[in-house]
């Protein structure tokens, strides 16, 4: 019974994800295991931004991660409108390496039409992530 409830969640989502011409172009993912989401960036050359380290452009990050808090309210809040992005700051730890990037967010604050939201980035070891964002979000009813 609990997988079939599980099912149009993660249908949902992938529906969500779908929906951003972006997302299909980074080749995001995401997986669920029990309520924890992981958005997954596999690598691909077109998001090397710097061929000479060789690293992900900067920009390819941030976006995963603002992706990823969005995916994340998407869950939270059962397939309702899509949040509009307010602000986010993002914080660049160290280069991502051209290997699968992953991410996830964790809802600080979701009040009546804000949300409060912080995303970690890591590839090998989640201990030594490459970046971090803060976000707030605008909620649609």
């Amino acid at each position: 019974m609990a997988e079939d409830a599980a099912t149009p969640t993660i249908e949902g989502l992938q529906a969500f994800m779908q929906r951003v011409p972006y997302v299909r172009f980074l080749g995001m993912g995401v997986e669920l295991a029990g309520d924890e989401m992981t958005a997954v960036l596999p690598f691909a050359q077109h998001l090397v931004g710097n061929p000479m380290i060789p690293a992900l452009h900067g920009g390819v990050i941030g976006a995963f991660m603002e992706m990823t808090a969005l995916a994340q309210l998407s869950l939270a809040q059962g397939g309702a409108r899509t949040p509009k992005t307010i602000d986010v700051t993002i914080e660049y730890l160290r280069p991502a390496r051209p290997s699968a990037t992953y991410a996830r967010a964790i809802l600080r604050k979701v009040g009546r039409r804000v949300a409060n939201v912080q995303v970690e980035a890591w590839q090998e070891s989640r201990a030594q992530p490459v970046a971090g964002l803060t976000g707030h979000f605008l909620l649609r009813g």
